[in-house]
């Protein structure tokens, strides 16, 4: 079978007229037309039309997706026959051989995506469920609309590839089995053979060997890197993950935003999306305050407006108690929708069932009617109040005003932050085909757990200063990092930090949290020894690449995106793992005891005569 000649069928045009071509590929659609037999050939480059006219009693055979070779003479099509949903509608070839290289079964669903006719439409997918695509994925991966989100992900990993060879990175590619460490979730892990009762774990990422790198002296340093994270299960999530990771040496944050912005800029590019720069920036506080999230979606309004004090004095015994107790009252003004938030779906929907969902106690909500407040809570504030509001809010005849207050201000801003978005996704207030790239800079150093504190991000982010006391918790949590994370829509796309590049600091790091000398030395032991050998500043990122992938080519799932992923249960249904392995298996990696045999029994007694 000799492939040499052949012609990639979305390649060919109306220039190929007049030659003798020779095509392979799967029999995407047929149809018979009694005299004439009319397939739809299909390959990685595209669609063309094949005509069975002499040979065609030898093509009743074929099936959809049978996989055949074709040699034939390109001919323009008859006017009127046309078809403009296809590259290559204008022409089509006329078959001389055919070869059917391989038969295919009955399609457990429709692939072809092409209809035969102009002006006809076909969609694959439809009532197709994810596990069946997924099971069956080798074949849900020859649909064209698959392949070219394929195609895309590898143009937008060789851009970014290419930009930062372009700066003086270099890729590195850093060990998959390695020691589990602690990083924020639960490492894979794979026992060892050789070493009974020890394990190697699957990387969650490469951050130690990175910044070990950066100790090396490599400067600059890049992977594209698969990492494991054995998390609890989200809808866009998976247990492996490719990221976009990269370290540099006498850096600053501020190369780091312009190296991104850059990277990001092109990467946006291939989908056709032009992002605007310089990305905007916010502090973690802003965002928090503003809306709710530190991963914060800006294409639209609704930030936060602050009222505590406004009710410092008020008759209202609700308030009252929250003011008098330290908690807070913030709200949102939905301006212009008093039609869509009926006083009905404000109080029986918002206030009693979605609110209490997201984790409030209540909701106060009033509308702007006349220019004047409405509420069934209005007549508790005075008239001044009422002015204040309507002015804190700029509220205007149309808008409706919803409050939410409590003790906790991690309360009020995580309720009102859900609320934020339920609200402009019912309302329809988010625009389609827009991108709001943001950077979220100086989070908290430090979390309040219930063993202490922890890292917010990881041990090796450095702070905002050095010369805090490690034993004071108060004052822990009031220190800053020099992180970042790179925010787009309300999606993480990724984050980093500038590092610790000094043992003083890390030390002091490490006994703020509560680690002692052994469990440093144990989980961190080769690091720290490193650091102790002219360390360079340094700082550095990851990109989740699954994720910006998706949303540069406006996929809903980054499931689409990844060629074999797991399904929303961490399962592969093609594979079906995870799965049982043999007890000898188990046996080999000392997991388990070897089958004790029997003992021997006794003889039956003999029966009496």
């Amino acid at each position: 079978m000799d492939f040499s000649q052949r012609c990639p069928c979305g390649q060919l045009s109306f220039a190929d007229v007049g030659r003798t071509v020779q095509v392979v590929g799967w029999a995407d659609a047929l149809r018979d037309h009694g005299l004439l037999l009319f397939v739809h050939l299909r390959d990685r480059t595209g669609i063309v039309q094949v005509v069975f006219a002499e040979l065609r009693d030898q093509a009743t055979d074929l099936r959809q997706e049978y996989c055949i070779a074709v040699t034939g003479k390109v001919v323009q099509r008859a006017p009127g026959t046309e078809n403009p949903a296809l590259g290559t509608g204008r022409i089509e070839v006329m078959a001389e051989t055919l070869e059917i290289i391989s038969r295919s079964k009955t399609l457990p669903f429709a692939i072809s995506e092409k209809a035969m006719l102009a002006g006809a439409s076909v969609t694959a997918e439809a009532g197709v469920s994810e596990d069946r695509r997924l099971e069956y994925r080798y074949l849900d991966l020859r649909r064209p609309s698959m392949q070219q989100i394929f195609f895309q992900r590898h143009r937008i990993i060789k851009t970014v590839r290419d930009y930062l060879d372009s700066q003086g990175f270099v890729e590195v590619e850093t060990p998959v089995l390695t020691k589990s460490t602690p990083e924020g979730a639960r490492d894979y892990l794979v026992p060892s053979r050789i070493h009974h009762g020890r394990f190697y774990a699957l990387p969650q990422s490469p951050q130690l060997f990175k910044q070990l790198l950066m100790v090396s002296g490599f400067e600059r340093y890049f992977q594209v890197v698969k990492c494991y994270r054995d998390e609890d299960l989200r809808p866009n999530r998976q247990p492996e993950f490719t990221q976009l990771d990269l370290e540099a040496s006498f850096i600053d944050e501020e190369f780091i935003y312009s190296l991104l912005e850059e990277a990001t800029v092109r990467m946006f590019a291939v989908g056709g999306v032009e992002l605007p720069r310089p990305f905007p920036r916010m502090t973690y506080q802003e965002a928090m305050d503003s809306t709710g999230s530190d991963r914060p979606d800006l294409r639209f309004g609704l930030r936060f407006i602050e009222a505590t004090d406004l009710f410092k004095s008020t008759n209202y015994g609700v308030f009252r108690r929250i003011v008098d107790g330290g908690g807070h009252i913030k709200g949102v003004n939905v301006k212009g929708q008093s039609e869509a938030l009926s006083k009905n779906v404000l109080q029986n929907e918002y206030a009693k069932e979605i609110v209490p969902s997201f984790g409030g106690k209540g909701m106060t909500w009033m509308r702007v009617v006349g220019g004047r407040l409405e509420s069934n809570i209005v007549q508790f504030f005075s008239d001044e109040e009422q002015r204040q509001i309507l002015d804190r809010f700029q509220g205007e005849t149309g808008d409706v005003i919803l409050m939410i207050a409590d003790i906790s201000y991690k309360v009020v801003t995580t309720v009102l932050g859900k609320l934020r978005l339920h609200l402009a996704e019912r309302l329809g207030l988010i625009p389609k085909d827009v991108f709001c790239p943001t950077w979220v800079t100086e989070f908290p150093l430090f979390d309040e757990s219930d063993e202490g504190i922890s890292s917010t991000h990881h041990p090796f982010t450095a702070p905002d200063r050095t010369d805090f006391d490690p034993t004071d918790k108060s004052a822990l949590l009031q220190l800053r990092s020099r992180a970042y994370d790179l925010v787009m829509n309300g999606e993480e796309l990724g984050g980093g930090s500038i590092r610790i590049h000094n043992m003083d600091t890390q030390r002091k790091i490490f006994e703020a949290l509560g680690l002692s000398d052994t469990d440093v030395k144990e989980k961190f032991g080769f690091f720290l020894e490193a650091l102790e050998y002219g360390t360079p500043p340094h700082g550095g990122l990851a990109l989740g690449m699954d994720r910006v992938t998706a949303m540069i080519l406006g996929v809903d799932s980054i499931r689409e995106v990844i060629a074999f992923p797991k399904n929303r249960s961490a399962v592969c249904p093609l594979t079906d793992a995870p799965s049982a392995v043999t007890r000898k298996q188990l046996q080999e990696l000392g997991l388990q005891q070897p089958a004790k045999k029997p003992a021997p029994q006794p003889p039956p007694a003999p029966k009496a005569p």
